[in-house]
């Protein structure tokens, strides 16, 4: 009887709860307004040639090294974030090494190490959420071949200094050390402002998020130029579709777009906080286009009767040190009002202040 390797059989499944996403999406870190017009634009061009040919990578993986002021060997186009961080695991782990991660953050960090057959060290965080480098340093072994770090971090929103990540990358030389930069936008911080990357260091983005292109699943990963052939060999040629690669040019060009889009979220995200202090409720300040709370024992009350005002949010209590937690997606003005309407009205009927005060 065929079987499935221990690894497989073992590791934890994520199933994302995406059935029955009626009413406004605050759950997933999505954009609120959508893709530029100009990939729009592009997108009702497209003809049957354009879909019959295989997808050719190399061109627009050209025009995002340009964008992001690297050589094109150092770039690598990628089915969404995902698979930046599966080939990673591929390339670099073997049964029996050891990744480390930081909990809480990105599921996928843990489930693609593990389907290779490593060990997985969960490093809890600091207090308030904050980067323990020297705990983590502390438990570095010979057998150490990844870490992955998220930054800002998924869900807390905390952000770590780019001089600790490279300080960390420069201790563990014979590991990969992943820089997840997904929600660079909001943040205005990235190690590609630092010179001297050390050889292991990989940094990967999404266009998921600020450019709004989620149902395209195009991300990029980035390092060394002799450790991005390695990670191209177990890459496929042609794992980007060719629509996203048709439209990734436009929405980088609309950088105007992309800007309006980060600003409003950054003001809605100081408003939103603003909102929660006054209600009362425990929140940790963000660096990304969410907002982690805390409701306490009644959080899953609390995001029902948001559902039932048509407004969806993120169940983080299972998430280590996140016990009645709750994540919230900031968008643009009018989704921010509306959720921060919705907020008081479910605070006031729950009477949560009282439990969930800081």
């Amino acid at each position: 009887m065929l079987e499935a390797r221990t690894a497989v059989k073992t590791m934890h499944a994520y199933r994302p709860p995406l059935a029955g996403r009626e009413g406004l999406r605050l759950d997933f870190n999505e954009s609120t307004i959508g893709c530029s017009p100009r990939v729009l634009a592009r997108l009702r061009a497209l003809d049957a040639e354009a879909l019959a040919r295989y997808p050719e990578r190399e061109p627009v993986e050209g025009q995002v090294a340009d964008f992001l002021e690297l050589d094109a060997a150092q770039v690598l186009l990628t089915n969404g974030m995902d698979e930046a961080i599966h080939l990673l695991c591929s390339t670099y782990l073997e049964p029996g090494d050891e990744a480390m991660i930081v909990v809480p953050t990105f599921a996928m960090y843990g489930i693609f190490a593990q389907a290779e057959g490593a060990s997985l060290v969960q490093i809890p965080s600091g207090d308030n959420f904050s980067f323990p480098l020297e705990t983590l340093s502390s438990r570095i072994s010979s057998r150490t071949r990844l870490i992955a770090v998220a930054n800002p971090n998924n869900p807390t929103g905390t952000a770590v200094a780019c001089v600790s990540l490279l300080q960390l990358a420069r201790a563990v030389p014979q590991a990969a050390v992943l820089v997840d930069e997904a929600y660079f936008e909001f943040h205005g911080e990235t190690l590609l402002q630092h010179a001297g990357w050390p050889p292991n260091l990989f940094l990967a983005r999404t266009f998921s998020k600020a450019y709004g292109l989620a149902g395209l699943r195009i991300g990029v990963l980035a390092g060394d130029a002799r450790q991005m052939a390695m990670v191209r060999r177990v890459a496929s040629p042609y794992n980007v579709n060719a629509v996203a690669l048709a439209v990734l040019p436009e929405a980088l060009a609309d950088q105007p777009y992309v800007e309006r889009y980060v600003t409003e979220v950054q003001h809605g995200r100081d408003v939103l906080e603003q909102e929660l202090r006054s209600l009362g409720l425990h929140y940790w300040p963000s660096r990304a286009n969410f907002v982690l709370v805390r409701v306490g024992p009644a959080h899953a009350e609390f995001i029902q009767a948001l559902r039932a005002r048509g407004i969806l949010v993120r169940d983080r209590n299972a998430d280590p040190g996140c016990e009645g937690c709750v994540r919230l997606t900031v968008g643009s003005y009018e989704p921010t009002r509306i959720l921060i309407a919705a907020l008081r009205d479910v605070v006031e009927k729950l009477r949560l202040s009282s439990e969930v005060r800081a």
